[in-house]
């Protein structure tokens, strides 16, 4: 069986089977933030969900992180390198993309092992 968490008319924030957890794109929800401030709340936005799956980053099997511009890989890397957990570092895929709205700079699509 299948398992949607916030289900809406276009898609589900997250989805349970067979002990995968699958997260949609995750967005800041206050994009007057800037790359730091942006990632930060797309990583608790990641957390938030994990938890209600009931996993954690420790589990995470894949990670995609779409920027809309190069120039803030460091600045996201600097958040994300203080939230991953050592040791436990996902396998992971950055690209530059056209983001769904002009104002966001970072979008994050997950996977975990529950």
């Amino acid at each position: 069986m299948v398992q949607r968490f916030d289900v809406g008319a276009r898609l589900s924030e997250m989805a349970v089977h067979n002990g995968i957890c699958w997260l949609a794109g995750q967005v800041p929800a206050d994009a007057t933030q800037g790359i730091e401030g942006q990632t930060q709340q797309v990583l608790a936005a990641i957390d938030a969900l994990l938890a209600r799956a009931g996993t954690d980053k420790s589990k995470l099997t894949m990670v995609q992180i779409f920027l809309a511009d190069l120039a803030d890989f460091p600045g996201m890397n600097a958040v994300w390198d203080a939230w991953v957990v050592p040791g436990h570092t996902p396998p992971r895929a950055t690209v530059q993309a056209s983001l769904a709205r002009p104002e966001w700079k970072v979008e994050i699509v997950a996977t975990a092992a529950l």
